[in-house]
């Protein structure tokens, strides 16, 4: 796959499907890569020039020196789009990636088209709760995240009817560096962005899971509401709703990008 330098990092991203397509670009979670978008890949690639990226210091993409923000986050965005030459793009961003997905509708909402927020909030919880677990990958390793973290990324019923993807799902964590999952960390305990959400303009659809307990569906109604003329979507996932729903998530995406 092909990198960019971009702020000071090694960016890894990727392209699927036909040149000439509008585009639309899939931001990640935090502790995952841009494989976690493979679901998605088959059906939108018919309709869709997609775009995927690991965000700095995750998967293949080098963490910059300095502190890290979601305006470093955003900004991030913003050069890999200007590199490739890409004048708008609909956006598709899950959890963290969504955060960053609200960013751009605030800040730099010219270069959207339309806006899909997954599984995210305007505010990730309280500072201390962070704090906790970055002491906790510095102490243990991005090892010492597991078994908890699966058991809130997808349900038990689909951990047992999927133990493929859910292994995959446990090495794409495992895989995250330290220092990268650390970093973007320090950005989640800083973010909120509660008192700016009424300034997104683009079109936007907002997808929640049932059973999310990182980001509950209160959390997405919230920025539903927030949001002038958002959808509301709500999928029976826990956090990573594209991957255990990815059906109805895609046809979610699909309907909403296409109507």
């Amino acid at each position: 796959m092909p990198f960019l330098q971009i702020n000071g990092a090694r960016v890894r991203y990727r392209w699927d499907g036909p040149a000439g397509r509008p585009v639309l670009m899939f931001s990640n979670s935090l502790g995952t890569d841009l494989s976690m978008w493979d679901p998605q890949i088959p059906d939108l690639s018919r309709h869709f020039r997609l775009l995927r990226y690991d965000m700095r210091g995750h998967g293949q993409s080098s963490l910059p020196a300095g502190s890290c923000a979601i305006d470093s986050l955003g900004n991030d965005v913003i050069a890999l789009l200007d590199a490739l030459g890409v004048e708008r793009a609909n956006f598709c961003g899950l959890s963290l990636g969504g955060a960053i997905g609200q960013w751009l509708g605030i800040h730099h909402p010219e270069r959207l088209n339309k806006l899909i927020l997954a599984n995210t909030a305007a505010k990730f919880g309280q500072p201390e709760d962070w704090a906790e677990r970055i002491v906790q990958v510095r102490k243990g390793g991005i090892q010492s995240l597991l078994p908890g973290f699966l058991d809130r990324w997808v349900t038990a019923d689909y951990q047992a009817a999927e133990p493929e993807t859910v292994g995959r799902i446990r090495e794409m964590l495992l895989s995250t560096p330290a220092d990268g999952y650390i970093a973007c960390c320090e950005a989640l305990r800083e973010i909120d962005q509660h008192a700016f959400l009424h300034a997104i303009s683009v079109p936007t659809l907002i997808i929640a899971g049932a059973n999310d307990v990182a980001t509950p569906p209160s959390q997405g109604e919230g920025l539903a509401v927030a949001i002038p003329g958002a959808r509301y979507v709500c999928l029976p996932t826990a956090h990573l709703s594209n991957i255990e729903a990815s059906g109805a998530f895609t046809a979610a995406v699909s309907d909403f990008l296409l109507s």
